[in-house]
């Protein structure tokens, strides 16, 4: 499909750039089947809007502050890891490549230093950090949270989005990007939904920095889709095959949550453990084998997670809904409102 049935404007002024507070206070977006009309409610709603013995699926990654500024002799380098090679080894998009090359040694203050090992055919490096502290220790004394360029472009980051650009569920060091559908959620709104009979499991996708990158191909059938690393634990799965069975909806709390789960189920519609990398591109045309709804904040103009929602409830049916959104002015992006999209019929094979 061509990149460019995915685009739409946004006014400018329509970017969040904090969140709201509190976090639950955000609005909500829910988006029904092909005709229903739209409905403007709130993340507090949630409990309502969803039935007794559905499950909520979450990413329980833990964003680290994987923004670093440092120097090699006088040359000014960025580096933004975005995907764990081993304990030391990390690949990382740079800033100022050009003055970066195999063996060099890069200073980032504090006492933090990485030789650039190897450049990668997509331009990127793997940076080897010296010394034996943890690397995540290394990076919570040099590093920056790496903050959205439509949000970092606009203001400095500062030590409030240490807290808000992690969601309450985060527990696993890994990600460079926040799965931020979680980050409306408070333990008044999870109590909330444990009252109303509605499941919870967790899962973990470690969300790479490439989830930021542009769709440069001018169709879908020529975009390398980035890989990311996650793991389905065996209970969890159980779980959420045993909920289906029962007539339970499995809802995925963000576009990481569900592209895990598609990638751990079999064309049979049964969720698997799965532990490893995924690079899943879901465009129009898929077949859902997984999820039957999605909870998910408002995306980029052609984007890859814009054509994934567009999957789920068809493309015009999501670009009306981007329009009612932008006309009844919801704040858009990372630190935005939200959507719940419930397709409708479960889209599986």
């Amino acid at each position: 499909m061509k990149v460019d049935l995915f685009d739409f404007e946004l006014p400018n002024e329509r970017i969040a750039l904090r969140p709201v507070r509190p976090r639950d206070a955000a609005r909500m977006l829910l988006v029904e089947g092909d005709t229903a009309p739209f409905r403007d409610c709130g993340v507090r709603d949630l409990p309502k809007l969803l039935r007794r013995g559905d499950v909520l699926v979450f990413n329980d990654t833990r964003v680290i502050p994987a923004q670093l500024e440092g120097r090699r002799g006088e040359a000014r380098i960025g580096a933004t890891l975005h995907k764990r090679v081993d304990l030391r080894r990390w690949q990382a998009f740079i800033r100022n490549a050009k003055r970066l090359k195999p063996g060099d040694r890069v200073e980032f203050g504090g006492g933090v230093e990485a030789v650039a090992e190897e450049r990668l055919p997509d331009g990127s490096f793997v940076l080897v950090f010296a010394g034996e502290e943890p690397v995540e220790v290394l990076l919570e004394r040099a590093g920056r949270m790496p903050l959205p360029p439509y949000i970092a472009g606009k203001r400095e980051t500062d030590a409030q989005d240490r807290e808000d650009y992690q969601t309450m569920f985060a527990a696993e060091d890994g990600a460079v990007a926040a799965p931020t559908a979680s980050l409306h959620f408070t333990p008044r709104l999870v109590a909330a939904l444990d009252d109303a009979g509605v499941g919870r499991e967790m899962l973990t996708l470690h969300v790479g920095a490439g989830t930021f990158l542009p769709v440069k191909a001018d169709d879908t059938d020529d975009h390398a889709m980035h890989s990311e690393w996650g793991r389905i634990e065996p209970e969890v799965a159980e779980r959420l095959n045993a909920a289906r069975g029962a007539g339970g909806r499995i809802i995925a709390v963000g576009t990481t949550s569900l592209r895990l789960l598609e990638s751990a189920t079999g064309e049979d519609g049964v969720i698997r453990p799965f532990a490893g990398d995924t690079d899943i591109f879901i465009t129009p045309g898929y077949t859902f084998r997984a999820v039957d709804g999605l909870m998910t904040n408002f995306h980029l103009p052609k984007s890859t997670l814009m054509m994934l929602v567009s999957a789920l409830m068809g493309r015009e049916r999501m670009m009306a809904a981007y329009a009612h959104a932008i006309a009844n002015e919801y704040r858009f992006y990372s630190y935005g409102d939200s959507s719940l999209l419930l397709p409708e019929k479960p889209k599986r094979s």
